[in-house]
């Protein structure tokens, strides 16, 4: 009996040391998303348009996809993405993405990746367990700068548009092949077992006070993208 009794107690000291490993992992995730989105929309000339954020159905963040030196096709990563609802942005879910050919990295420490998803399909592949890129839904790299050109035709049948940073060079990329998945490990830790992915990105789940700086970088992306590109107009006008 008392081996019972040590075993489960041992099992339950086990199980509370995951759920604070999983938790821990999952607000520092949220934390580095939030770093990675405001560094990209500080650089102006390099981000991401104002338009392609207006037309944003769901914004998804992978900060520190891939380390290394010599890097041939991609190796993965964990991330968090949210949706466009109804009352804003929806509460974050936590993906992983592996696989994919994503080229050459050579003396990359780290890669943040941004994928903005573009319309309805592409937030129906999100809120699916798994998905492959280019199999399920089209990506492509996104245009940067602080205007999305008005002749390019980003905004056609692709579902996703990518971008990535490395280093400090912020440009488009390309996932063919890549998987994305849903993050179950880290939802429970924030959520509980009940609460889907799909809920959360419906909306129908209040988003808990460590999401709410991502959330507000999400909401303030747009509004400086919009600031910037009302001034870059007024500077034209007094030339």
């Amino acid at each position: 009996m008392k081996k019972v009794m040590f075993l489960l107690a041992m099992l339950s000291l086990g199980t509370l040391c995951w759920a604070g490993s999983a938790r821990e992992d999952a607000t520092e995730r949220l934390e580095n998303a939030t770093t990675v989105l405001h560094e990209i929309m500080g650089m102006p000339d390099k981000g991401i348009p104002e338009e392609v954020l207006e037309h944003a159905k769901c914004v998804a963040v992978v900060p520190h996809m891939v380390k290394g030196g010599f890097i041939f096709g991609g190796k993965g990563g964990k991330g968090v993405a949210t949706c466009r609802t109804a009352d804003g942005w929806s509460a974050p879910a936590f993906i992983t993405i592996s696989g994919g050919n994503w080229g050459l990295q050579i003396g990359v420490e780290a890669v943040d990746l941004v994928m903005i998803i573009q319309n309805e399909k592409g937030m129906q592949k999100l809120l699916e367990s798994n998905f492959h890129v280019g199999a399920d839904a089209s990506a492509a790299a996104g245009p940067v700068g602080r205007h999305a050109e008005a002749g390019t035709n980003w905004k056609m049948d692709t579902e996703i548009l990518t971008y990535s940073r490395a280093k400090g060079v912020f440009a488009g990329l390309t996932l063919e092949g890549a998987s994305i998945r849903q993050d179950n490990d880290s939802r429970h830790a924030i959520y509980g077992r009940k609460v889907t992915t799909r809920a959360l990105l419906l909306g129908k789940v209040s988003a808990p006070a460590v999401a709410q700086p991502f959330l507000a970088e999400v909401r303030g992306a747009k509004a400086q993208a919009v600031a910037e590109g009302k001034a870059e107009a007024k500077e034209k006008d007094q030339k």
